[in-house]
């Protein structure tokens, strides 16, 4: 009998709340490893909850941190952290495929199941090796990532270990889309470095565009992905997401160009005003990094990219927030609606029902719990209700964007962030059927009466 066929023997849990359980006990080994002495500097000393915020933080792979990880973890902390990134980013059942795997032992029918719901699939067919090809992606661009950046740090550090180890914890971070950083201030040493920034863009935008399109690109590139008339052909999924993805990217940078350019951007030359306006674009699609301190944005800058952290990166990916399908039904339904249609169609494609109620049950859901979110720390905090906000929407986004008021809160501030970061993580649906009890069919039908709407 494998592991997963004994976890389903023993309990009685629906899937997805086994995969909570799973996640809350990476939590829970997390801050036993990130707790450990060996791995911190001299004289620190974590207190339990910032343990625990640390340890969500980076299990989410949100990147908002109330100790400074640099001054806090020694360099084989940093690695650890690195681990803890990689089984938050790419998931707990991807790496734990491959660990049953490397066992010899085999994936039965349950295990597929814990797939299935981890990674948003709607079939059980072709599960195991989804999970192969997603683990070997990722250590491709990783490797890759790394090989650059550490390579190019010897321009910057005075050791090829120093260089080593900031290359390998940028790429990992910034392929997970973490926001963890071991510089002590983000990518701004680096606000003057377009290269650094370009790789950096280009691993945030691999990690949060979504596995299936990466996966779906290589079949294309190896020839594989071709239809009957062999040509090549892309699933509904992966053109929606990427051209939703990349559009918000476009608008994002657009919107933050023309909002500060007689503000931020006053006194900067025209190539730092496109770099600062492409990356915090890119960055709160679920990054983290910054080039800069996003608190210098004026208001209407700022509530942009909390709009943009909100809707967060592709549907199983790296991110959190609503993803951007969500938001892209959303779109499609209401511009549907207004135009009299009563299905709607994209990409020679008909949207299925089931799907557009999802996703504004999704929408509704994740913004009663960010307002509840506001409204609850606006009451316990001192602090102006526009940092609140953006801390909301980076927590639940598992963004990292902050603008300062991370380690200032309170014990039930904090408390509240790491709900938001662990319930972006796990994603709506996961944390709507924890509180479901068990699905039955109606028996009977009341009459339907029409209620005014609007």
């Amino acid at each position: 009998m494998s592991f997963f066929n004994r976890i389903f023997k023993v309990s009685h849990l629906s899937t997805i709340r086994i995969i909570v359980l799973f996640y809350i006990l990476a939590v829970i080994v997390s801050m036993v490893i990130l707790g450990l002495p060996i791995f911190h500097q001299p004289t620190v000393d974590l207190t339990f909850i910032d343990l625990l915020f640390t340890a969500v933080s980076a299990v989410s792979v949100t990147g908002l941190t109330v100790v400074s990880t640099a001054d806090t973890f020694n360099a084989a902390g940093k690695i650890a952290l690195t681990v803890v990134l990689q089984f938050g980013g790419i998931g707990i059942m991807t790496l734990g495929t491959f660990i049953w795997i490397i066992l010899g032992k085999k994936i039965g029918l349950r295990g597929r199941q814990l797939i299935q719901v981890d990674q948003n699939r709607v079939t059980l067919a072709g599960l195991v090796n989804l999970m192969l090809k997603i683990l070997s992606i990722i250590i491709i661009i990783e490797t890759i990532g790394t090989i650059v950046l550490s390579t190019y740090f010897l321009n910057y550090f005075d050791t090829w270990q120093e260089a080593l180890l900031q290359g390998f914890f940028g790429a990992v971070s910034a392929t997970t889309n973490a926001g963890f950083d071991i510089t002590g201030s983000s990518l701004i040493p680096f606000a003057d470095d377009y290269f650094v920034q370009f790789i950096n863009i280009v691993l945030l935008i691999l990690g949060a565009i979504g596995f299936p399109v990466l996966i779906e690109i290589r079949e294309v590139l190896s020839g594989k992905n071709k239809s009957v008339n062999n040509k090549y052909y892309f699933s509904l999924f992966t053109k929606l997401t990427t051209l939703t993805f990349f559009a918000l990217i476009v608008v994002g940078w657009v919107l933050i160009y023309l909002l500060e350019r007689n503000a931020f951007f006053a006194d900067k030359l025209w190539h730092e005003q496109f770099f600062y306006s492409l990356f915090q674009s890119v960055t709160t699609r679920n990054g983290g990094l910054a080039t800069m301190d996003v608190s210098e944005f004026t208001s209407p800058t700022l509530i942009v990219l909390c709009v943009l952290m909100f809707i967060g990166a592709s549907p199983s990916s790296v991110g959190g927030g609503i993803r951007t399908t969500t938001f892209a039904i959303m779109l499609l339904t209401i511009f549907n609606y207004a135009k009299g249609n009563t299905g709607i169609k994209v990409f020679g494609r008909e949207l299925d029902d089931e799907d557009v109620i999802r996703s504004f049950i999704v929408i509704t859901t994740a913004s009663m719990l960010c307002i509840s979110a506001i409204v609850l720390l606006n009451y316990i905090e001192p602090f102006p209700v526009l940092p609140i906000i953006f801390e909301v929407s980076s927590a639940f986004g598992t963004t990292g964007l902050s603008m300062g008021i991370t380690p200032e809160l309170s014990t039930a501030g904090k408390c509240v962030i790491i709900f938001l970061m662990f319930v972006g993580r796990i994603g709506i649906f996961s944390f709507l059927f924890i509180m479901r009890g068990k699905a039955t069919k109606d028996i009977y039908h009341y009459p339907k009466e029409k209620v005014i709407i609007g």
